[in-house]
């Protein structure tokens, strides 16, 4: 296999990732080999991604902020005349690429997710084709770093790469997973995950216009602040959660006659807020308070990383979380005597000297984000680690690339 080293050091920084690589590439290597008797051929990789701010403004047309971190899928794959995906800990992947039929039975599942990357390329008139991968992910599944949207990504740059000479630009890549998520998963879902991971790096996107998005690309650098994630618990089982922030604010938006908050100005809502209340529940209206103030946020957080004023970027950042856990109310799942996510906060702001820490991506369980000065993270992480475990706490680094070939 050949692969530009170059491209390492954008994927995985100087970190221990760099190290690291070729004996996981040697590892997934001897499995294609053993199963199909010759090396492979090509190298993908796809990422997780972090939520800066813009915490669930996505699926209504709003602006976020997010970012492509160092943990990642990797992958050696071939061209062939059907699917086959073998993955460690699932049961091989084997199906003609033509077959892309929606079967109930399949929502929630892998398979879901490929037919529906593949049924994405076909209804946009892109090619599809088949193909032999081996694969491995240290994302790990259901806490909030998007494990699905990377698989998505990760499909859909293969089939952009073997079939269609790389057509397909990076929105168009996350459109396609998006209709994977939300039509053959079975997940309602807005395009930040995707998105994020399709383009690499911090990303401003500015989704007002959803087929003509404003994308603003800002590199690597968190102003001195490194990321720390926590995971407090499994998200992955939370879809009726997330689908009733969306309907509630649908709610709102369907009162003024719109399809989407972002539609409605703030002014016009404020107004009519005595009218709305007989019409919504307080909750609905919080959560559309808190729409409107994490779009400004968004725009406050870009400012700072642009002025490099991480004092802004941090107490911004603050703001989105105390407003996500107050307005819009996806710090736990109604009834949890757990919340996991209201502890690890609190934990976490007890050891920070220099930072902060926020909900991070859909809530209600899943992960905290911290951001610690680079001197602190190690020193932060043990300390977080003693709490809630060494598998549920790890660092990450910003990444320069996207879903990519190498």
């Amino acid at each position: 296999m050949i692969y530009n080293e170059e491209n390492l050091t954008k994927i995985y920084g100087n970190g221990k990732g760099v190290a690291e690589f070729p004996a996981r590439i040697g590892i997934l290597n001897d499995v294609f080999k053993a199963k199909f008797g010759h090396d492979s051929t090509d190298i993908f990789s796809s990422p997780g991604r972090i939520e800066i701010c813009g915490n669930h403004t996505d699926h209504n047309n709003g602006r976020v902020l997010v970012g492509t971190i160092d943990c990642d899928m990797l992958a050696v794959v071939e061209k062939a005349d059907k699917v086959h995906i073998i993955s460690e800990g699932y049961v091989d992947m084997i199906f003609d690429f033509n077959d892309t039929a929606l079967l109930p039975r399949e929502k929630g599942k892998s398979k879901a997710m490929v037919k529906g990357v593949l049924q994405g390329f076909k209804d946009r008139g892109f090619n599809i084709g088949g193909f032999r991968m081996v694969m491995d992910s240290r994302i790990f599944k259901g806490a909030g770093v998007s494990s699905s949207a990377a698989y998505e990504l990760l499909m859909a740059e293969i089939l952009n790469f073997y079939y269609n000479d790389g057509a397909l630009d990076r929105f168009k890549m996350a459109e396609v997973g998006q209709f994977s998520e939300n039509v053959y998963f079975g997940k309602p879902c807005g395009l930040l995950d995707q998105s994020g991971i399709s383009f690499g790096g911090i990303v401003d996107i500015d989704f007002k216009n959803p087929k003509e998005p404003i994308v603003n690309r800002l590199g690597c650098d968190l102003l001195g602040y490194e990321v720390v994630i926590v995971n407090t618990g499994d998200h992955s089982s939370l879809t009726k959660e997330y689908a009733a922030i969306i309907g509630e604010l649908s709610q709102v938006a369907e009162y003024f006659g719109e399809k989407v908050l972002r539609d409605v100005p703030q002014e016009r809502f404020m107004i009519k807020l005595p009218q709305l209340r007989k019409k919504v529940s307080g909750r609905a209206i919080l959560r559309a308070i808190h729409f409107y103030e994490e779009n400004y946020r968004v725009e406050i957080a870009v400012r700072a990383i642009k002025e490099k004023k991480s004092k802004l970027l941090l107490s911004t950042i603050e703001k989105s979380g105390l407003s996500s856990q107050i307005n819009l109310q996806n710090a736990y799942k109604e009834g949890d005597l757990n919340q996991g996510i209201p502890l690890a906060l609190a934990v976490a702001k007890t050891f920070i000297k220099d930072g902060t820490a926020r909900v991070h991506g859909g809530g209600f369980a899943g992960t905290i984000i911290a951001f610690v000065k680079s001197r602190d993270k190690v020193k932060f992480a043990n300390k977080m680690k003693n709490v809630f475990g060494n598998d549920n706490v790890f660092s990450a680094t910003l990444r320069e690339l996207g879903t990519c070939h190498l």
